[in-house]
């Protein structure tokens, strides 16, 4: 399962809830007829459970959304801190040199010198951007994911190449 974002709060007295995306383009999602939901983002793939999207959309700042046979705030507040998923399959294909954060997940890193730097362990988003988070053993190195510093991303190989220094 690919974590798109979590539910946050309930929203109103009709069963709408508030959605935290975790990455960009989110209302994208409305093209999925169903989205899984699951008590924990590293829950196995039998624990998500399929919900019909009734509406997404923005409202203010942020965005909300129902789902069929969430009628009431009761039934909302239910779903609050659930995370959002889908299987790769039913996600919208991506744009040229777009990639979504769990594709990244487990790749390799190595640099113009040919270095492995390590396998990317997670991303997180700074408002500015988002930083690939690479493991090499006990050493953790913080990379931009901007075209300044990453060169190259062959999902097929699962390789990224970066424009980064195995000592900075």
């Amino acid at each position: 399962m690919i974590i798109l974002g979590r539910i946050v709060a309930p929203f109103g007295v009709k069963g709408w809830v508030k959605v935290h995306p975790f990455g960009d383009d989110p209302l994208s999602w409305r093209e999925m007829p169903q989205w899984w939901l699951a008590d924990a983002a590293d829950a196995p793939e039998s624990a998500w459970q399929a919900v019909t999207l009734a509406a997404f959309k923005e409202h203010g700042s942020g965005l909300v959304a129902a789902f069929e046979g969430v009628d009431d705030r009761n039934a909302s507040e239910a779903l609050q801190g659930r995370f959002i998923g889908a299987p790769r399959e039913a996600l919208p294909s991506t744009a040229k040199d777009e990639y979504y954060w769990g594709d990244l997940v487990g790749m390799t890193v190595s640099n113009q010198a040919g270095e492995a730097l390590g396998t990317v362990e997670a991303l997180m988003s700074t408002g500015a951007h988002d930083v690939l988070q690479v493991r090499d053993g006990d050493e953790e190195r913080l990379i931009p994911f901007v075209a300044a510093y990453v060169l190259d991303v062959d999902v097929a190989a699962r390789t990224i190449r970066v424009d980064w220094q195995k000592d900075w």
